[in-house]
């Protein structure tokens, strides 16, 4: 039989398109398959293993798994690409997930496809934290956890996730600092243990398993990424015993403490001349030894290679290797443990016993996550598919999030919110007033969808829009279309601010003004406008915006920080008053001076009158701020007071402790001396305003008087959401030693006795400590 030439090429095209089918079609089905060990449906003789046994405590199953392994399928899973151990019925597996502010692709571990496309991507960390708000931390957690959890049921995703970044935001000019809870180790620490504990705890509360892993970095004191030539390689932090014990090291504390993190991943930079991924004392007696880490320390990525080859830490990477398991590092992301592992126990630089201590700690993880359980489909949450990613619920609250965390820095006569209705018109200005990417920040996914600024606003009314730049640098705006714009409207919004060619991982600032000719931009657009004038920075660190809090043509500015997918849609609730602004700043907004005259890498929080360093944060710094750390107005008026506290706390001193107030000025806050210093504070909080808002309600003491302690401390917050006239109780609880404590130059926690003042807003309660 013979064919016509155009049906050979036909029959040849069908053929290759039902190869294509066939190939998706598996491609979808490997996708549909997740990763985990113990196939005992696929192979029975596993149930004869231990380790396979769920009914059994996790130690008797690691113990069992390990003495099984060869000393290189131990090495095998040392590092991030662990290695399958075949024999066994164990595959693979990418330990390098992320999930800083929503499932991110940025690990290899995660992607995301047409099964999967998108996550819901919250706003970047700095937004969240300046809502204040502890039980929308942990909500966040438990939406990324699920949707992971979704993720990995259909082989997009791991278990193990390395967020979040707990760093304190000391130096305005950090590109990192977007990712971080802000400036205040309290703040920090509330964040990082409820949103660790969202993304951890299971539903049924067992406790001794995970519904995935989270891991707190970048231990410790890492906060210089690429500054004026000094990278974070390279960079030796010299970090005083005082700023380690009250400013740096609080956040990771209570990550393993409060929010019984899984992992710690220690940074990149050196700390006092040792590299912190090979340094016992910071490894293995504190994180092991003090906290009690349940749960495996891991390398920040290639911190071995960068230990050898930047820091010259050894003389062979064998030495390195060896350096950092003798510390206590379990997992280096990387390959060096796999490369220089063997030579380093043959060469009798670490014992096989190390190796099994790290490994141990690891497959521990694992098997709390329910990896050696068998067949996923049948445990808790093997149910979640991609109908569980992108839900309606998920992306409100992505919203939700953004609406909380936006503050209101400048409102004169009160133009906010605009009304739809009076404004015909609005003139939207600037190179992120339709921004997309911008909005998600760094270590972002996909999101479920863009809702970008432009997008929200002309939902409600007819808009005129002009970037006014071709990008955040702003190199050369366009003055006269802006300017023409503008005059054409009854309202003006500039959206402006910075994106991450400006700031970002491995790109610090210089400069703490907003870039190129925006500053340029606003003065122009706003002296032809002849209505209200909204300023929206969108950034994630502070702006030198003194220009414009001090222009009477400026009339409202916003922060909105990195806002998220549904950063658009959030603006427009709160420029029309569809929500009430109730977020407060997470950091200090320095003036540009700062930036020209402080050396970043002066990892000193207090201020030294001889070498002219003013300090960092609120807590130290005493010099000029654009706006302080806590502010943030509102649409309504919150008036708050003292229901009860106490007048005066005893503690209970050691036995041998003889030492009394005035003789003494401070007593050591060991667990003795703390037995029955708790006390209760209940604040009245009164909307006395017209309209329906939340108000954080900031606790601050003023420490008494010991060498170099922070000239005020945050003790701890609560959002409440109050109707018009609505009155609430908030209470806190005090503990005298925990709270009332200050760190001295030897590192040590000391109470001081006397007077203490609490502080909540503008009202002053006087506390007498005694013993």
């Amino acid at each position: 039989m013979s064919f016509h030439p155009l049906q050979h090429v036909l029959s040849m095209a069908m053929a290759l398109l039902l190869l294509i089918i066939f190939s998706c079609q598996t491609m979808v089905f490997a996708e549909n398959e997740p990763l985990f060990a113990c196939n005992t449906d696929k192979d029975p003789s596993l149930k004869n293993y231990s380790f396979c046994n769920p009914s059994l405590d996790v130690k008797t199953r690691v113990n069992d798994l390990v003495k099984r392994l060869t000393l290189e399928e131990k090495i095998g899973n040392l590092v991030n690409n662990a290695s399958s151990i075949d024999r066994l019925g164990i595959p693979g597996y990418k330990w390098w997930s992320e999930a800083l502010h929503g499932v991110s692709n940025v690990g290899p571990a995660t992607h995301f496809s047409s099964l999967v496309p998108g996550a819901t991507s919250f706003p970047q960390v700095i937004l969240t934290a300046a809502s204040f708000n502890k039980t929308l931390f942990k909500a966040i957690g438990k939406v990324v956890s699920t949707e992971a959890r979704a993720m990995y049921n259909v082989g997009l995703a791991g278990l193990t996730y390395w967020s979040p970044n707990v760093n304190i935001f000391r130096d305005p000019r950090w590109g990192r600092g977007q990712e971080t809870p802000g400036e205040d180790p309290v703040l920090a620490s509330k964040y990082v243990a409820n949103y660790v504990r969202g993304l951890q705890e299971r539903d049924d509360g067992d406790k001794d398993r995970l519904k995935v892993a989270a891991a707190c970095k970048h231990y410790t004191a890492y906060d210089v990424d690429n500054w004026e030539g000094i990278d974070r390689y390279h960079f030796d932090a010299k970090v005083t015993k005082q700023d380690m014990g009250d400013t740096y090291q609080p956040p990771f504390k209570s990550c393993v403490l409060d929010g019984n993190v899984a992992s710690v991943m220690c940074s990149y930079n050196e700390v006092n001349g040792k590299p912190t991924c090979g340094d016992p004392d910071l490894l293995k007696r504190v994180i092991r030894g003090e906290w009690k880490l349940n749960g495996y320390i891991s390398s920040d990525c290639d911190s071995l290679d960068t230990m050898f080859n930047s820091q010259h830490w050894a003389k062979t990477p064998e030495q390195v290797a060896a350096d950092a398991l003798n510390a206590g590092l379990d997992l280096n992301c990387g390959n060096w443990l796999r490369d220089y592992t063997m030579g380093a126990v043959q060469g009798g630089l670490v014992e096989e016993s190390v190796v099994d201590k790290a490994v141990s700690n690891n497959f521990a993880t694992l098997m709390r996550l329910g990896f050696f359980d068998g067949d996923p489909s049948k445990q808790m949450y093997g149910n979640l598919g991609p109908k569980d990613v992108c839900t309606p619920t998920h992306q409100e609250l992505a919203r939700d999030t953004a609406r909380q965390g936006i503050v209101l820095l400048k409102n004169v006569f009160r133009p906010l919110p605009l009304s739809p209705t009076a404004i015909k018109s609005l003139a939207l200005i600037g190179p992120n007033a339709n921004a997309t990417t911008t909005m998600i920040g760094n270590y972002a996914g996909v999101p479920c969808k863009y809702t970008t600024p432009l997008q929200g606003l002309s939902d409600s009314v007819v808009t005129l829009y002009h970037a006014g730049c071709s990008d955040t640098k702003c190199a050369n705006a366009q003055l006269n279309e802006a300017r023409e714009v503008a005059s054409a409207a009854d309202a003006v919004v500039l959206v402006m601010g910075t994106d991450q060619s400006i700031e970002a991982e491995s790109r610090d600032r210089t400069s703490i003004s907003l870039p190129g000719q925006q500053n340029r931009l606003i003065s122009e657009v706003a002296s032809v406008s002849k209505g209200p004038v909204i300023l929206v920075i969108m950034s994630g660190g502070g702006m030198d915006i003194q220009f414009a809090k001090e222009n009477p043509k400026i009339t409202s500015i916003l922060w909105v920080g990195f806002p998220g997918e549904a950063g658009g849609a959030a603006l427009a609730d709160v420029v029309f008053g569809r929500y009430n602004p109730g977020g407060r700043l997470p950091m200090t907004w320095y003036p540009q001076f700062f930036a020209e005259t402080v050396n970043m890498t002066n990892m000193n929080m207090r201020p030294n009158l001889t070498t002219g360093h003013p300090g960092y944060t609120y807590r130290f710094y005493k010099g000029k701020t654009v706006y302080p750390f806590g502010y943030g107005l509102s649409y309504s008026m919150f008036a708050q007071w003292v229901v009860r506290a106490p007048k005066s706390v005893k503690l209970s001193l050691d036995e041998d402790q003889v030492c009394r107030y005035p003789e003494c000025e401070a007593v050591e806050a060991s667990d003795n001396n703390c037995r029955n210093s708790g006390f209760e504070v209940v604040i009245g909080v009164k909307n006395v305003g017209n309209m329906a808002g939340s108000y954080s309600v900031l606790l601050y003491s003023y420490p008494r008087w010991i060498r170099n302690v922070p000239q005020t401390d945050l003790l701890d917050f609560e959002k409440v959401f109050l109707a018009p006239q609505q009155v609430t109780m908030v209470t806190f609880h005090v503990d005298g030693c925990r709270h009332l404590s200050v760190v001295d130059e030897d590192g040590n926690r000391k109470i001081a006795l006397g007077e203490h003042h609490l502080q909540i807003g503008d009202v002053t309660h006087y506390l007498y400590l005694e013993t």
